[in-house]
């Protein structure tokens, strides 16, 4: 998480100390207009670079995605750029529009435009200043749309099939404010370094939003299978789902996730990989809980021999660390992770000691019964918490459990207000930031 908050601070503090070095909060003479004038080229600024990061990041660039220490944070780097951008822009549009209406309503005067002869400016400069009024106008327009649709792609109950759409259209917005932003940016500024860092992140933005909208995002990562055995765990209402792959899959760690589609009009989603890669077997294992529109229809929908996309793998929840100790708490479907960790230890067993808490409300005899099997083989030490039973887990329960969970990581997976709760308390009684591990499985 402080990856996270040092990446988005640092992005906004960067570009402002950028524009500070080319421009100024406090022109002479400081007047309304003079004021308008240097804040609409900062909200502009500021606004273009965090949507053009944003249009970056859905790219699920494997090297981003290591300094970021996986795809989930990346992720969620987007949508707080995202909100960034929205917030900024939103500041734009009002001191450009906002100051005409008041002029128009008589509450402001307009102060008179020094106007240059088209002979007095570079001939760049003269065209880009000729094509203002179309950029203003367009500008305006895809502002309006992108604010539309930002603020539908921020809302959880959103259908996820419009969800993906509702971002198809914000790449064709920002295709629109890049070109408003080449026009109306201070010709001054691509002469000094916030010019050049937003040239390239208008460059990188365009060509990410050109790969959205041809739909050649995770192109080299995405392979072929068909879907070789479907098993229904009523009392959980969860679907496990073996696909057979095509040899052209690399394999992947345990923890991490990929997308898949089932269904083109529905898209890819993401689902945890609940199994150990075997190179001989080529086969994925996907447990899924009906949470949602689309995964309470995957139990109609999916058919043994039903052909399928993968795309992956993606994360960096791989349990790797040098503690002897480690502490897996994995609540509800987020024990997906530690299922596949364990088929992996089953195989090749590792040297660290390790208790696993799996917090659920639902119960059932069968799954339960792998679930303890595969502890078994592992070597795990289980910790079963079923809600109605026994109460919800606390911290006091899990250090009640493991006298020696100081010494020890925490491998979270669950819930993202337990995950919360555990980090605050267990941050506070001295666990380290580095060894509290989250899984931000959350892509909207």
């Amino acid at each position: 998480m402080n990856a996270l908050k040092i990446s988005f601070w640092g992005t906004l503090l960067a570009l402002t100390t950028l524009w500070l070095l080319a421009d100024t909060f406090m022109p002479e003479p400081l007047t309304y207009f003079s004021f308008r004038s240097v804040f609409i080229q900062y909200t502009g600024i500021i606004a273009i670079g965090a949507m053009s990061i944003a249009m970056l990041l859905t790219m699920r660039s494997t090297w981003m995605e290591k300094q970021l220490h996986g795809l989930d944070k990346m992720y969620r780097l987007h949508k707080w750029l995202g909100i960034a951008a929205l917030v900024t822009a939103t500041l734009h549009w009002w001191w450009a529009t906002g100051t005409k209406w008041m002029v128009g309503w008589g509450w402001l005067t307009k102060p008179e435009r020094n106007k240059l002869s088209p002979e007095a400016l570079p001939t760049l400069e003269q065209w880009l200043r000729d094509q203002r009024h179309l950029a203003e106008s367009l500008g305006e327009w895809a502002f309006y749309a992108a604010v539309i649709l930002i603020i539908l792609a921020l809302i959880k109950r959103f259908p996820y099939h419009l969800f993906r759409k509702v971002h198809y259209w914000i790449a064709v917005a920002y295709l629109v404010l890049v070109f408003h932003t080449l026009v109306l940016t201070k010709f001054d500024y691509w002469l000094q370094p916030i010019g050049l860092i937003t040239a390239l992140l208008l460059i990188s933005g365009t060509l990410s939003a050109l790969l959205v909208l041809t739909g050649r995002v995770g192109q080299g990562r995405k392979t072929q299978g068909v879907v070789d055995s479907l098993t229904y765990y009523p009392d959980l209402k969860v679907i496990e789902c073996t696909i057979d792959v095509n040899p052209d899959w690399k394999g992947h760690m345990p923890g991490q996730f990929a997308f898949v589609t089932s269904k083109k009009r529905e898209g890819a989603h993401p689902y945890t990989i609940a199994s150990a890669w075997d190179a001989e077997q080529h086969t994925l294992t996907f447990i899924t809980k009906e949470l949602g529109d689309w995964t309470s229809r995957l139990r109609d929908w999916l058919k043994v021999g039903l052909p399928v996309t993968v795309e992956g793998p993606y994360g960096c929840f791989d349990f790797r660390d040098r503690c002897s100790h480690q502490i897996w708490v994995g609540a509800g479907i987020g024990i997906t992770p530690f299922i596949a960790r364990m088929k992996y230890l089953a195989k090749t067993p590792g040297t660290q000691n390790i208790d696993l808490f799996h917090a659920t409300s639902d119960f059932d005899q069968t799954a339960i019964d792998k679930l303890c099997a595969d502890a078994k083989a592992a070597g795990v030490n289980l910790h079963l918490i079923v809600t109605p039973k026994d109460g919800r887990l606390t911290p006091e329960k899990i250090r009640e459990a493991v006298p020696n969970w100081r010494s020890a990581s925490i491998w979270y997976c669950g819930p993202m207000a337990l995950g919360q709760l555990l980090r605050k308390d267990l941050k506070a009684k001295g666990v380290s930031s580095k060894d509290f591990h989250q899984e931000l499985f959350d892509m909207r």
